[in-house]
């Protein structure tokens, strides 16, 4: 593995990450390793804390940190390229939805198109089988917004 910093590429040393037993919640501690007050967070987010949870809510509590934490193992295993297309095509999907308005909102859109282009023009080569895709989206984002910003143009 390695990190890109302005000064180029510096390889990582990979060390394995001990994985959560099955159906087993995460520690009280956070990822330093420090100890969390749970009563002190509790109160300053405005919830209940852990000893004021009846049975049932601590129950799906401890579920939803399982499932939390099943999300996250899965994600750990996905090639990076697939999670960033996909955020890529949230990117197109927001655009869309901004061009799809009516009238168009060409400001929200634009801003989305740019966010789209920045990733895929930062990322060139490095997307795997859905950079063409992504491009090509783009692109077509990029033609309907023309279109949009010429219907919304005052007649002359």
């Amino acid at each position: 593995m390695s990190l890109w910093t302005p000064g180029g590429e510096h390889e990582v040393p990979r060390e394995p990450q001990p994985q959560p037993a099955p159906n087993t919640a995460p520690s009280s501690a956070d990822a330093a390793g420090v100890e969390i007050d749970e009563a002190a967070l509790a109160e300053m987010l405005g919830i209940p804390s852990l000893d004021e949870l009846s049975d049932e809510e601590r129950a799906q509590l401890e579920e939803a940190v399982i499932r939390m934490a099943e999300t996250e193992r899965q994600l750990a295993t996905t090639p990076a390229d697939m999670v960033i297309a996909n955020h890529a095509m949230g990117m197109y999907e927001l655009a869309a939805i901004h061009l799809r308005q009516s009238p168009p909102n060409l400001a929200e859109a634009s801003l989305a198109i740019d966010g789209l282009g920045a990733l895929l023009d930062g990322l060139v080569g490095r997307l795997g089988e859905n950079e063409a895709t992504l491009v090509q989206a783009r692109a077509q984002l990029q033609q309907a917004f023309v279109a949009a910003k010429g219907s919304a143009a005052p007649d002359a």
